[in-house]
């Protein structure tokens, strides 16, 4: 019966990882599988690996076949260098000692290399982070810049004006006269109304104010001299015709 070594799928929609499966090549791919050794998420970066080292290396020595994914990740993983060098202590080539050292020499390196990507991973993140802000803060300051501006126009354009209408009023102000009460043209109804409302007035304090005019006494000797004027005028005698019409009256 042909063994592989495959991914099984799982997650969700747009969210996918995967199982590291020893499985019949004849059975679906999410059928049923004789062991589980592993799984592998792409979703982080970089990618997340867990792997049983020993059964990986087990199943490769009973000669189960990994899929092209599957023998990437057993390559970073050292599961294919490390069945190398076994197979060349068997050989003869070297001792075991020297296979594990060169293997733990292998994978210090590795493990350098790895963190040294995680560093440059998260000092791009932290740049792209600054960048970012960088942006943002330019544009508010651009933003904040242009509200001044207007803002500065505004009370500029608000002052202009108040400044506008307090020179035209000083003008108007010093031209002006004294406020003078004009008048009141009235219509003679309005005149004949007034005069109908207004009381009768009665002038008794003046009647009274005014002084009442004393004749002066006349001597006594121009009183006898009237007398006598009066004494000798004779009385003129009535006329003819006032005679005939007195007697026609009769």
């Amino acid at each position: 019966m042909p063994v592989k070594i495959r991914l099984q799928r799982r997650g969700r929609k747009g969210y996918a990882y995967y199982h590291i499966i020893i499985a019949d090549s004849r059975a679906p791919r999410d059928g049923k599988f004789i062991e589980r050794i592993g799984s592998y998420n792409p979703n982080t970066n970089p990618s997340t690996v867990t792997l049983q080292f020993d059964r990986a290396m087990y199943w490769l020595q009973v000669g189960a076949q990994p899929t092209d994914t599957v023998r990437n990740i057993l390559s970073s993983e050292g599961v294919l260098l490390k069945k190398h060098l076994l197979e060349g202590v068997k050989k003869g080539a070297f001792d075991e000692a020297e296979a594990e050292k060169r293997f733990e020499a292998w994978k210090a390196s590795k493990e350098s290399k790895l963190n040294k990507t995680i560093e440059q991973i998260e000092a791009k993140k932290v740049a792209v982070a600054k960048e970012r802000l960088a942006a943002e803060v330019a544009v508010n300051k651009a933003k904040a810049a242009e509200i001044a501006k207007l803002e500065a126009e505004a009370r500029a354009a608000e002052e202009a004006e108040r400044a506008k209408q307090e020179k035209e009023k000083a003008p108007a102000e010093e031209a002006a006269p004294a406020p003078v009460e004009e008048a009141k043209a009235e219509t003679p109804a309005e005149t004949e109304k007034a005069k109908e409302e207004a009381p009768a007035e009665t002038p008794v304090e003046e009647k009274a104010e005014k002084p009442v005019e004393t004749k002066a006494e006349e001597p006594a000797e121009a009183k006898e001299e009237k007398a006598e004027e009066v004494k000798e005028e004779p009385k003129a005698e009535a006329s003819p015709e006032a005679k005939e019409e007195g007697t026609k009256a009769e």
